[in-house]
């Protein structure tokens, strides 16, 4: 193992507890909020306020981090966790759709907060070993895929006060234990390692490797996002029994996350551009096998299809990104992709409820096909552009 790996194993493990929560909350929230909700259109808005609010925390955290340190704010985050999971409890032992809502906006925070794990865990180790330990710390979501779901159905009958009430509570003990790993966490402070002469927004954003890594993941995630968060109810939609989801949620998670333990070699012997490309070619296979039937077969295939895809075109984006900023600008881009990422994540989430209810299953399956072609096609042709120019130096 290399150095840094105390670090680098408390990060993931507390990656593993953030994504319990999440995957949690991303296989109950558009059920019961097509209970608690005055519209059925509106099912999806809790996660859609996840994401959102992982979006508006990605700018203040990297200010937190960038004045306090990396620790502090991930503890914040995680305290943040702990508050949105109470919180979400209580929306549903009341019955209250805002409340319910709310709660989820707070656990996207913690999300907001968490997601600088994986940058945290690349300075914390030499330059030979990043895409190692980004990959590891991303791989930490392969727990997530078996306790955030079962820890759902556990908790579901804890309470009388109402279903799943407990499951929320078991939520926030999540964070309460991520809380106490994160204390263990030793990182150089940020401003040590953001030494030099950081160039301007608009000079970072000129570059075109910068811009195909956030678009790139901007891109994987939305269309992640945007099917996974519609899948339970298109799953119950087609007379599928409840029972069937978490399985169906399960195994995408793990798609989403067991490439990890290899994907950081492939894009140290391929390079970050072509994993990227795989993902896509991935999430398109995706939409054929969506489009291809409606038993849980084809619902469990796709959604593996679509967490492999993602987990390709994610940290592939992210590894090219660590190529295009100096240590001075290390949290100012880092902030931009968060921000731009989770901005276009949000409104596809947001999108995700409307879109199933007006159009249907196969309509939004066909409507990230667009985006997915533009992402590719942009990775391709910034990859022979910068080809053509290091054969002209």
């Amino acid at each position: 193992m290399f150095a840094g790996r105390r670090n680098v194993l408390l990060l993931a493990s507390s990656q593993a507890l953030m994504l319990s929560a999440i995957v949690l909350s991303m296989s109950l929230a558009a059920i019961l909020g097509a209970l608690l909700a005055p519209d059925k259109s509106l099912a999806t808005l809790p996660v859609a306020a996840m994401v959102v609010g992982t979006a508006i925390a990605s700018l203040p955290a990297a200010l937190l981090m960038r004045r306090w340190g990396r620790r502090s704010g991930f503890l914040i985050g995680a305290s943040l966790g702990v508050a949105g999971s109470a919180l979400a409890g209580l929306g549903l032992w009341q019955g209250s759709f805002g409340l319910f809502t709310l709660g989820h906006l707070l656990l996207g925070s913690y999300q907001g907060f968490a997601n600088y794990y994986r940058f945290a865990s690349a300075e914390a180790v030499d330059a030979a070993h990043t895409t190692r330990a980004i990959s590891w710390v991303v791989a930490g979501g392969v727990v997530a895929a078996f306790v955030g779901p079962q820890l759902g159905q556990w908790g579901r009958d804890w309470f009388i006060a109402g279903p799943f009430v407990g499951s929320y509570l078991a939520q926030a003990v999540l964070s309460v234990v991520a809380l106490g790993l994160l204390t263990q966490v030793r990182l150089k402070p940020v401003a040590t390692a953001a030494t030099g002469t950081a160039r301007s927004v608009r000079e970072l954003l000129s570059q075109p490797l910068l811009l195909t890594s956030i678009l790139g993941a901007a891109v994987g995630y939305s269309v992640m996002i945007m099917v996974m968060t519609a899948t339970p109810l298109a799953m119950l939609g087609c007379g599928l029994p409840g029972q069937s989801v978490t399985p169906v949620i399960q195994w995408h998670v793990v798609g989403m996350f067991a490439p990890s333990f290899f994907t950081g070699h492939f894009v140290k012997r391929f390079g970050a551009p072509r994993i990227m490309q795989t993902g896509f070619v991935l999430l398109l296979v995706h939409v054929a096998v969506a489009l291809s039937g409606l038993e849980f077969l084809h619902f469990v295939s796709a959604l593996v299809l679509l967490g492999v895809g993602w987990n390709f075109a994610f940290v592939g984006g992210t590894a090219l990104l660590t190529q295009t900023y100096r240590p001075a600008e290390q949290l100012k881009v880092q902030a931009i992709n968060e921000f731009l990422v989770f901005g276009l994540v949000a409104t596809a989430s947001l999108s995700a409820g409307w879109l199933y209810d007006r159009a249907g299953w196969a309509a939004l399956n066909l409507a990230v096909v667009p985006f997915l072609l533009l992402a590719l096609l942009a990775s391709v042709g910034t990859e022979l552009k910068t080809a053509r120019l290091r054969e002209a130096l």
